[in-house]
């Protein structure tokens, strides 16, 4: 593996662990300013709209752990994590990330909106 991939390694198992451990200001830190993200709920672009996305479903666990982190090539990692949270128990789902100079510049994010939605907790607007 070379230096590049373990950073990328690194970095997406510091980021998920933070947010895990609902520490989401320290996850936040590995996020670039102009990140991209694609989710069940949408489009997300910049540090700020990440924020609004992640600081409200960290401070919702209940618990988590991690399962794995998969990496690709030098510059991209796969997540995978279990998490508890008040309306289910073994949320699972998966990030890819994108990683260049130690920071997330882009997320792709894979869940199950169904039990959100069943629970009332998915934000209408």
């Amino acid at each position: 593996m070379t230096a590049a991939a373990a950073t990328a390694r690194e970095t997406a198992e510091e980021y998920v662990r933070a947010w895990l451990a609902r520490d989401a200001e320290k996850a936040l830190s590995f996020i670039a300013d102009d990140v991209v993200c694609e989710a069940p709920g949408g489009h997300i672009e910049g540090v700020e709209g990440y924020r609004q996305f992640l600081a409200p479903f960290v401070a919702g666990l209940t618990g988590g752990r991690l399962l794995d982190v998969l990496v690709s090539d030098d510059t991209h990692a796969a997540t995978l994590y279990k998490v508890d949270v008040p309306f289910a128990k073994d949320f699972r789902g998966m990030e890819y990330l994108t990683v260049k100079d130690g920071r997330i510049t882009e997320v792709v994010s894979v869940f199950d909106l169904s039990p959100v939605i069943a629970a009332g907790a998915y934000p209408q607007g």
